[in-house]
């Protein structure tokens, strides 16, 4: 055997053995080398088809449809060196390959339908379909296998358990009768009155027949006695049904009573409606008509009040023009006049405009000078604070001294005080005479203890009764106190 080079396929490996190997190795393109083999593995995904029969946990037979899309997990290096081992000496189309597929499946399908019941099974087609999914992938990832896609058709009876025809007739049959039924609605509702339970009677009779035909289709190949009893109990069924029916007459009378009554109402609705229908429509055309009629006044009023207005129009256009050309005479001498003036003020602005610029020019200067000596003096004034060390108490006090200030203040006081001549009284009455000479009747100063007290208010009531009669002219009554001497020393 030559040393060859082999390239697989987009959907190929190759598997390699022999010297130099420890187990196989998996290729997409390698060197085959002397003392070594190579085969060729294809794992592209075969559909499997088949019919695996289960039974339910009623013990119900039926045949479960599938097709299964499988091939070798080739994204996992291990999946496929086990699907290398296992599997790929044998053609995936083979019975081999086929037999075990369809075991695993066979054998996780019966086992799980049978914990579940036919009804389960039926309405639960997408939980089975996954369930059964994913207990056959666990069995298959021993062989490296995966399941690409699952496909389970309907269910199909097994000959002798025709469990879904038996449903399927019942449904029909279902369907029937519910055809029957909605048709009696339907019309029900479209009739009124006595095709209203006419309709109810017949759906209840269809249903009743369907029942019975239900009954006895399930009931055959029993005994007599049973179907005797269900004779017993159709006959029952019947006779209630018959009292049913009865209480449907009585009650259709009832109501049929009830539709006489609003039928005559309605037809006298229909009636009076029609008639206050006429009556609006009266109105309206009685509208049209007077709104006509005004129409046809304003239109007459209109084309005389047109004429009348370009009669006034024309008088008063004329009227306009020879006012226009008078005012416009008036406004020609009023322009010439104004003219004139308007050259002389403009002369007399003239001169005042330069005597105003030289004015200006002048406030210019001196505000511009003010504005200097502002200046200079801020700076004079941040240089002095600036030697206080920023103490503003000792600057308001220098720059006070330094003006003059104080000096003034002494000036204005001594201004205010000059010419005054005040008026001073002495008293005393230690020994009942005033430091001036004037004698007081008052208490003797020798009074001790607690009398002490009294004798300081006799002593204060002299130089108060003094200053009252200075002040207001008024004079105490002679009972209460009097002067010795009318005069006193004054100072």
């Amino acid at each position: 055997m030559f040393i060859s080079y082999k390239v697989a396929k987009a959907s190929e490996y190759l598997v390699i053995t022999g010297s130099g190997i420890d187990d196989i190795k998996l290729a997409k393109k390698a060197w085959v080398l002397l003392g070594q083999s190579s085969t060729i593995i294809d794992i592209s995904p075969v559909n499997y088809t088949f019919e695996v029969q289960a039974m339910s946990s009623e013990k119900l037979a039926f045949l479960l449809p599938a097709v299964f899309t499988i091939g070798p997990r080739h994204e996992d290096q291990q999946s496929l060196l086990r699907y290398a081992k296992l599997l790929s000496c044998h053609n995936r189309q083979s019975n081999h390959v086929k037999d075990l597929v369809q075991g695993i499946i066979e054998g996780e399908t019966r086992v799980l339908a049978a914990s579940m019941t036919m009804e389960d099974v039926f309405k639960g087609t997408k939980d089975f379909k996954k369930e059964v999914f994913e207990k056959v992938q666990l069995e298959l990832n021993q062989f490296g296998l995966l399941i690409y896609n699952a496909n389970i058709k309907q269910l199909v009876d097994v000959r002798g358990h025709e469990y879904f025809s038996y449903l399927g007739q019942k449904v029909q049959m279902e369907a029937a009768n519910q055809a029957k039924i909605d048709v009696a609605e339907a019309k029900m509702k479209g009739e009124v009155g006595a095709k209203l339970r006419e309709g109810q009677t017949a759906q209840n009779a269809a249903k009743i027949d369907a029942e019975t035909k239900i009954i006895s289709t399930q009931r055959q190949g029993e005994g007599k006695k049973e179907e005797l009893k269900v004779k017993a109990e159709v006959k029952i069924f019947e006779n209630q049904r018959e009292a049913d029916v009865a209480e449907a007459n009585a009650e259709l009378a009832t109501k049929k009573a009830g539709w006489a009554q609003l039928a005559q109402l309605a037809e006298v609705e229909s009636v009076k409606a029609v008639a206050i229908k006429e009556a609006e429509l009266q109105r309206e055309v009685e509208m049209k008509n007077a709104l006509t009629q005004t129409e046809k006044l304003k239109a007459e009023f209109l084309s005389k009040a047109s004429v009348e207005y370009e009669i006034k129009v024309q008088e008063a256009n004329w009227e306009l023009y020879k006012k226009q050309k008078e005012a416009e005479a008036v406004l020609y001498e009023s322009q010439k006049a104004a003219e004139a003036q308007k050259l002389a003020a403009e002369a007399t602005l003239f001169a005042r405009k330069q005597a105003a610029d030289g004015e200006l020019y002048a406030k210019t200067k001196e505000s511009e000078g003010l504005i200097t000596a502002a200046e200079a003096q801020g700076i004079y004034i941040r240089t002095l604070l600036q030697a206080f060390n920023g103490n503003y108490a000792a600057l308001r006090d220098y720059l006070m001294i330094n003006g003059g200030m104080f000096q003034e203040i002494a000036k204005i006081n001594a201004c205010a005080v000059q010419g005054l001549q005040p008026k001073i009284s002495i008293w005393t009455t230690g020994n009942g005479h005033s430091g001036d000479g004037s004698t007081i009747n008052a208490v003797d100063g020798s009074v001790s203890g607690a009398m002490k007290e009294v004798a300081g208010v006799y002593k204060m009531l002299p130089p108060l009764f003094q200053t009252v009669e200075e002040q207001t002219g008024m004079v105490p009554p002679s009972w209460l106190a009097t002067r010795s001497v009318t005069s006193s020393n004054q100072s």
